[in-house]
């Protein structure tokens, strides 16, 4: 069996799980990282016996590949991904998708166009707690859904300035946002405030360090997603779905530590699972590269869905006012 040849633009932390997971399959040889920051590329390329380069265009431009994994700042979005598409090269991308919406969008139609193959980090939608999720609440209506993003502010220089990383609600919250999408169906309004409090020990930091978002669901379900980067730690990630006489959870502590608790009146079931959703994902996409598996299951137009809620979300805070979905019923 040939190797498929691959490269990845960005080399932290997700693509060090992404890198990490394509050099064990046997069947994948990374040929090529790149990095701009310093000695990075280079740090990753001697580890994986690949090239190294600076700039993520000129790896695009000068590499013969089979796909391309795109793990950059929110901000760094756009052209990379037009590269490709230019290349017909299928490509897997991080979320977010990008700062804005209006960047997404013109992506998705070029992706849409030519009928490349593409795949989304939504990752735990790989996840087997999240299909016992699932399992758990078929044939009942989800009333109520409740998330939680209570966190720390990441350490990578980007994530504290809203203009480059799009805030916590674009950046990470959004996870929070597709698994609604998943478990209960599309939104149809949202409606959102935020708070941005000064921070001492991030003086450049303008991201909102707290936001709750209330979500109309067309189902007719009711949620609420709150999110906070004001902690010194991971407190609570999840999702809490409620439905006559069931309450399902979904938590993560880690990208390979998530929980399911589904509690009825017969008492409380506790699944926890220890798969890498990242390592799945990855597999996946290379499957359907290959022709031994039929699609991915986050393409670029269904991960376009969630981003524009988040963005949703996060313009209703900026504006004060309520936004509806486009599309929405």
């Amino acid at each position: 069996m040939s190797r498929l040849r691959v490269g990845c633009v960005g080399t932290g932390f997700i693509a060090g799980r992404h890198l990490a997971a394509l050099a064990s399959f046997p069947d994948v040889e990374v040929v090529a990282v790149a990095d701009p920051a310093d000695g990075r590329a280079r740090e990753a390329a001697d580890r994986y016996g690949a090239r190294a380069y600076e700039d993520g265009l000129d790896l695009l431009a000068h590499e013969e590949l089979d796909a391309v994994w795109l793990c950059v700042p929110p901000f760094a979005h756009g052209a990379l991904e037009e590269a490709a598409i230019a290349r017909r090269l299928p490509f897997f991308v991080e979320k977010p998708l990008a700062t804005d919406l209006d960047t997404a969008t013109a992506i998705a139609a070029r992706v849409r166009e030519t009928g490349l193959l593409t795949a989304v980090g939504y990752h735990w939608r790989h996840l087997d707690v999240v299909q016992q999720a699932a399992d758990a609440l078929a044939g009942r209506t989800v009333q109520l859904a409740v998330g939680h993003w209570l966190d720390g502010t990441p350490a990578a220089p980007w994530w504290a300035r809203r203009d480059r990383s799009g805030g916590q609600v674009v950046e990470q919250t959004t996870h929070l946002f597709d698994l609604a999408r998943v478990l209960v169906g599309e939104v149809e309004a949202v409606s959102a405030v935020e708070v941005t409090v000064p921070r001492a020990r991030l003086p450049d930091a303008d991201v909102p360090t707290a936001s709750t978002t209330t979500l109309r669901f067309s189902s007719g379900a009711l949620g609420t997603i709150s999110s906070t980067c004001a902690l010194a730690w991971r407190h609570r990630v999840g999702l809490h779905l409620v439905a006559e006489d069931v309450v399902v959870e979904l938590l993560e502590r880690g990208l390979g530590d998530h929980e399911l608790r589904v509690r009825t009146p017969a008492g409380e079931q506790v699944l926890p699972s220890d798969q890498d959703p990242v390592a799945r994902e990855d597999q996946e996409f290379l499957d359907v590269l290959r022709g031994v598996g039929s699609a991915v299951r986050v393409s670029y137009d269904e991960a376009l869905r969630t981003h524009a809620l988040a963005e949703a979300a996060d313009r209703s805070a900026r504006c004060g006012t309520p936004v509806r979905l486009a599309g929405a019923g």
